[in-house]
């Protein structure tokens, strides 16, 4: 055998072993087995309730319509905004924290992590959170931006894509990377009515029962990589997934508070565990 074919045999396996190694942890986070195998990726969190979270924002409509939906109702959710779209739209992070949201990181630019490299993500995480900081303090939140800095915690990346450059990048910012068990698609052309229902049925599929509960929504607040005014479906079907919620005796919470909960009694919260949001998750 030639020392030539095992080299290229060898380089071979090499790449296949580096592939594996970058797109591994998007390969083992598909299929309903992962909520038991990797419930901390998924965002699975106290039993008696569940995290509301939304990608994409800000929208110049669509956040402004989800905000009041949620403040009808009562209760606080997660927003994964985009650092580009917090340059276009200012403000729109103050008046999330002004309205007692969390904030979290989506990245600055909306596109499939599979295809970029470890240092690249983390250069788009920290465009994101500079972003994210300038709002905020530009706003006057009453917060210095360390400490505003603190309080980002999260961070999803967009289509679900968790690479492994996505965890090294977030591990260098400190950032939690969190998906979700249930969604609404409703990135589609969808009515209220449908996007509800594919919510509720995945949320009672996973924890049936009124002791069930802990699993995280995704939704979306903004059309920038959806179908035109998407976002409308979602806003208006709000008051029926929470009225079905509720009905089963389970709180609507914040990321933060829901993955908190969550902790062994004797485990130590992490860095920024309260949020200068305002207001209680399900008042």
């Amino acid at each position: 055998m030639s020392g030539r074919g095992t080299a290229l045999r060898t380089a071979g396996a090499l790449a296949a072993a580096a592939a594996v190694g970058h797109a591994g942890p998007a390969v083992l986070g598909r299929g309903s087995w992962r909520r038991h195998a990797v419930p901390g990726l998924l965002g699975v969190g106290a039993p008696g309730g569940v995290a509301l979270t939304f990608d994409d924002g800000p929208h110049p409509e669509g956040t402004p319509a989800v905000r009041r939906a949620l403040d009808a109702l009562g209760v606080r959710a997660t927003f994964f905004v985009l650092g580009s779209q917090v340059r276009r739209h200012p403000g729109a992070v103050a008046s999330l924290l002004a309205d007692g949201h969390e904030v979290a990181l989506h990245g600055f630019e909306h596109r499939n992590h599979l295809a970029r490299t470890a240092p690249a993500l983390t250069a788009d995480l920290r465009r994101a959170r500079a972003a994210v900081l300038a709002d905020a303090v530009a706003a006057d939140v009453g917060q210095e931006p360390d400490e505003v800095a603190r309080w980002l915690r999260f961070t999803r990346p967009p289509y679900g894509a968790v690479s492994g450059g996505t965890l090294w990048a977030a591990h260098r910012l400190g950032l939690r990377p969190v998906l979700w068990t249930a969604w609404g698609r409703d990135w589609l052309a969808r009515t209220p009515e449908q996007v509800a229902a594919t919510v509720l049925a995945d949320l009672l599929r996973d924890a049936p029962g009124p002791a069930g509960g802990g699993g995280t929504v995704l939704l979306h607040d903004s059309d920038c990589t959806s179908v035109r005014g998407s976002w409308r479906a979602t806003a208006a079907a709000l008051p029926r997934i929470v009225e079905a919620v509720r009905e089963r005796g389970w709180e609507v919470r914040r990321l933060a508070e829901h993955l908190d909960r969550a902790r062994p009694s004797s485990a130590p919260a992490g860095d920024g565990a309260g949020s200068p949001s305002r207001g209680g998750s399900d008042r």
